[in-house]
């Protein structure tokens, strides 16, 4: 409705400069009269004058408008009465849209009052910065967890603690860290993890702060827990053998407190004890090499890091793989998808743990005639280096997914329980992972993943 009226007022004017012009015109040559020519001549100023303020003053309302919003004056309004028809609807309108805007400006600082309270009431401390270092937003807990009142800089938390300073400045997009730090607190475990937002013009970097030494805490105790159920179990199981048979042979050479005169000693009763003082060196053999697999796992040497091609080591570890015991029906195949694959490793531990994972896969199909093993190594998901062994086998059940790597678990009468611990140790030495995936009845994959 304000751009038609607009337009036709706007026409109107152009309209009778034009008629004006061409009646000048014609005094001029025709009538030839000067008083007739600076009478019309005035007129074209006058309505030249009229449509320059009228323009004028409707881009300065329109002006003065958008000046106002960039200087967000919420107070802004135009007056209606004693207006014209068209001033009197321009400034309706920008009455109306002003307060439109000032409704959605409402709206959004009830939205941003809203998220803060939700970000203060968070567990996780959460910082946004921006590429100069400059805190836009830091809530209460990762002031709490900082130790610090004051978080405007990034600056400010070089004074907390060096380390975690440079880890965050050298943070990536979507990477995590942990980090110690020592706070007035005590010692806490701080994950970081840091996101991007925004264009790269007003980027602005969400940097999340989680304290995790409870939970590791716990897991560690559940960890120690776990483990020392398993070794009262080993533990228990030599020992009972060894105090019954010991106390049987004590009741042989025992009459009630009183011991057995060496005549009342028959060869039956050597026999007896004999074949109970064998049980007894079985039981303590069995027990010192429960001990000195205990004394292995807690004794791998450090990697002696080195770059290699895993073609090498598939071909070391398949040599090595022809001297283990295996049923008649087991084949085991070797898969190297890419021939340039390297891996910066020990290459001496590294097969020790791949062999383990290949001894296990031939021990869990023991049962099984057609038993299938593949050793692929690969380009991971995330592009990393990748050695897998599967095998075609019963597969572990859910429960035991979770107690697989504990030390000495074992659910095999002869298994000693510490090859896939030490694998896990291995890898973890290494700054990879070993993960497993089962579908019982179908297969069973161990998957070594190795940092580039």
């Amino acid at each position: 409705m304000i751009s038609k009226n607009l337009y036709i007022n706007i026409i109107i004017r152009v309209l009778a400069i034009a008629l004006l012009s061409v009646l000048l015109g014609y005094i001029i040559f025709s009538v030839r009269s000067v008083r007739l020519s600076v009478l019309c001549a005035l007129t074209i100023i006058i309505v030249t004058a009229g449509l320059i303020a009228y323009l004028n003053r409707t881009n300065r309302n329109i002006r003065f408008f958008f000046d106002s919003v960039a200087d967000d004056d919420s107070n802004l309004s135009f007056p209606v009465d004693n207006k014209s028809g068209l001033v009197r609807e321009l400034h309706q309108s920008m009455n109306s849209f002003n307060r439109q805007l000032q409704n959605l400006k409402f709206e959004i600082r009830k939205q941003e009052q809203y998220f803060r309270r939700i970000l203060e009431h968070l567990a996780t401390g959460i910082i946004t910065y921006n590429d100069k270092g400059f805190i836009h937003h830091a809530n209460s807990s990762a002031k709490r967890l900082l130790s610090t009142e004051v978080l405007t800089h990034l600056r400010q938390i070089e004074r907390v603690d060096r380390k975690l300073y440079g880890t965050i400045m050298n943070l990536k997009p979507q990477e995590r860290k942990l980090v110690p730090v020592s706070t007035n607190q005590g010692e806490v475990q701080l994950l970081l993890k840091s996101t991007l937002s925004g264009t790269n013009e007003d980027a602005l970097t969400i940097l999340s702060i989680q304290d995790i030494k409870h939970e590791l805490d716990e897991k560690e105790v559940d960890s120690w827990m776990r483990l020392i159920r398993v070794l009262m179990h080993e533990i228990m199981n030599s020992i009972t053998p060894i105090t019954s048979l010991s106390e049987s042979l004590t009741r042989i050479f025992r009459n009630g407190d009183v011991p057995v005169k060496a005549e009342e000693v028959t060869d039956k009763t050597i026999s007896t004890a004999l074949q109970g003082l064998g049980v007894i060196v079985e039981q303590g053999k069995s027990l010192s090499a429960f001990v000195e697999s205990y004394r292995k796992l807690t004794r791998i040497p450090r990697p002696e890091l080195s770059l290699f091609k895993v073609s090498d080591l598939m071909d070391r570890v398949r040599i090595l793989s022809d001297s283990l015991e295996k049923g008649p029906g087991t084949v085991i195949s070797f898969e190297n998808g890419d021939p340039d694959l390297e891996i910066f490793g020990d290459g001496n531990l590294i097969s020790l743990a791949l062999i383990n994972l290949i001894k296990n896969a031939i021990e869990a199909n023991e049962q099984n005639p057609g038993c299938m093993i593949r050793v692929i190594s690969r380009r991971g998901y995330n592009l990393n280096p990748e050695i897998c062994v599967c095998d075609n086998g019963p597969g572990i059940s859910e429960e035991n997914l979770e107690e697989i790597f504990i030390p000495f678990f074992t659910t095999r009468e002869k298994g000693s329980g510490i090859g896939l611990s030490i694998s896990k140790q291995i890898m973890g030495a290494h700054g990879g992972s070993l993960k497993v995936r089962s579908v019982p009845g179908k297969e069973t994959i161990f998957c070594m993943s190795f940092k580039e």
